[in-house]
């Protein structure tokens, strides 16, 4: 591991368990041995760090989003990839996750607009499919920007109480959350095995390793 991953892996690490404000860049340095002078080579301060790992987070689920949605034309199927790619990532990199969650208000210009942006991106491709499906009779809705904004929010709970060493697996996480989508914007029940195949979601570069496949159990 390179030191610019031990650097960001602290740095996510205190974020998500401090806050951005609460750390200072001489703890993320005491957290990897390194002194001030050798740390910022390889960040010129704290928000470069937190805006390279906001950017990388919400970059993977644009990514993913985009491929789910790209796999079929039926908005129950769009959406119910969607919440399952939501939920692994959110198993797979908790940490990035709670940052990007939180942190958002702590970014300057133009790193605000810039992560601002890629969420919005994000949040749109929610939007079309269920603008897609109330339009077709598939889902039904009354308010789609309310509907989206709670199924993100759903989703984004994952990361603060998912475990890899608890009771249930992330297939069973995926499983449940699929039915609370469809109950929740009112489809036909759709199960994981219907959706395709799983988009892949891949561990961050500024996320501690562990193996969040299949095996994750939490709960």
């Amino acid at each position: 591991m390179s030191n610019l991953d031990r650097v960001q892996q602290a740095a996510v690490r205190l974020f998500a368990e401090r806050g951005y404000a609460a750390t200072g860049i001489r703890e993320i340095g005491r957290a990897v041995g390194l002194n001030s002078g050798t740390l910022y080579h390889y960040a010129s301060n704290k928000e470069e760090l937190l805006v390279g790992i906001m950017q990388a987070g919400m970059g993977e689920l644009l990514r993913a989003a985009r491929e789910a949605v790209g796999h079929s034309s039926d908005p129950v199927v769009q959406l119910g990839r969607l919440v399952l790619a939501h939920v692994t990532m959110e198993a797979v990199n908790p940490l990035t996750s709670r940052v990007n969650d939180r942190e958002v208000h702590s970014l300057t210009e133009p790193n605000h607009a810039i992560v601002v942006g890629l969420r919005d991106d994000y949040e749109a491709v929610f939007q079309q499919v269920l603008e897609h499906g109330a339009r077709q009779g598939d889902f039904r809705i009354t308010d789609v920007a309310m509907t989206r904004l709670a199924l993100i929010a759903m989703c984004n709970g994952v990361a603060h109480w998912f475990r890899p060493d608890g009771r249930l697996p992330v297939a069973r996480v995926q499983d449940s959350y699929l039915e609370l989508t469809c109950n929740l914007v009112g489809s036909r029940p759709v199960r994981r095995a219907e959706c395709g195949p799983e988009v892949s979601i891949t561990s961050l570069r500024s996320e501690p390793r562990i193996d969040a496949g299949r095996e994750q159990t939490s709960a």
